[in-house]
């Protein structure tokens, strides 16, 4: 690879934006997902939402659940449903780690973004995180403004 592919390795879809802010995210995962063709070719086209989704694991499989991948209009009576549960391709260590996380500590897997990796395959990162309170929410905005603060104030002092 040259050094200037390093730089776009992977073309984000779909990013839960909201996900970082609502979690404390301890760990990320790499997760591939089973899809089908026509829902590969409308996360070509850009068409998908994870913001309202989520992960759980059941009977030893991963699942993501309520994910929005937009039907592709030139699939006809081939189509898929916009919503359907998608299984995730995980390792059966990262599997039992997720759920032991999930029992013991009370943790929730979140989906972070969705994107296409370099050998163009479509990937789910997911993370594992706990719950903010209301308290930590207002700190990480607080935190978040003194930064943006931060910088207009450095910019005004070097011009």
């Amino acid at each position: 690879m040259s050094s200037d592919n390093k730089n776009s390795a992977y073309k984000v879809i779909a990013q839960n934006r909201k996900a970082r802010f609502s979690y404390h995210i301890e760990e990320d995962f790499e997760a591939g997902i089973v899809l089908t063709g026509s829902e590969v070719k409308s996360l070509r086209l850009g068409e998908a939402n994870i913001a309202d989704s989520y992960a759980e694991v059941k009977d030893g499989e991963a699942f993501l659940i309520n994910a929005h991948i937009k039907e592709y209009e030139q699939a006809n009576r081939f189509n898929h449903a916009a919503k359907r549960p998608r299984k995730l391709l995980l390792h059966r260590k990262q599997i039992n780690k997720l759920m032991a996380a999930m029992q013991r500590k009370g943790m929730t897997i979140v989906p972070l973004k969705i994107y296409f990796n370099d050998q163009n395959r479509a990937k789910l990162m997911i993370g594992l995180g706990k719950g903010k309170k209301l308290h930590d929410k207002r700190a990480t905005v607080k935190d978040r403004d003194w930064n943006r603060e931060q910088g207009r104030i450095l910019k005004s002092d070097h011009q």
